[in-house]
């Protein structure tokens, strides 16, 4: 190899610049994955919530 590869090469190994965005994208395909495994079960206790709350609206009254 000559020196100047060499020294391309060892730039090239320290420079962490686009580090930050690929942890930034790998947690987002994390979550992501972990909101399609549990989606029927975050969308039951949604509902169940958002339905308590309706019910309790309509017991609401105005004296």
């Amino acid at each position: 190899m000559s020196n100047n590869l060499k020294k391309l090469m060892k730039q090239l190994w320290k420079d962490e610049s686009a580090q930050g965005a690929t942890e930034y994208i790998l947690l987002l395909v994390a979550v992501v994955a972990v909101l399609a495994i549990f989606k029927d079960k975050i969308q039951a206790i949604l509902t169940g919530k958002l339905d308590e709350v309706a019910s309790k609206i309509g017991e609401f009254t105005v004296n």
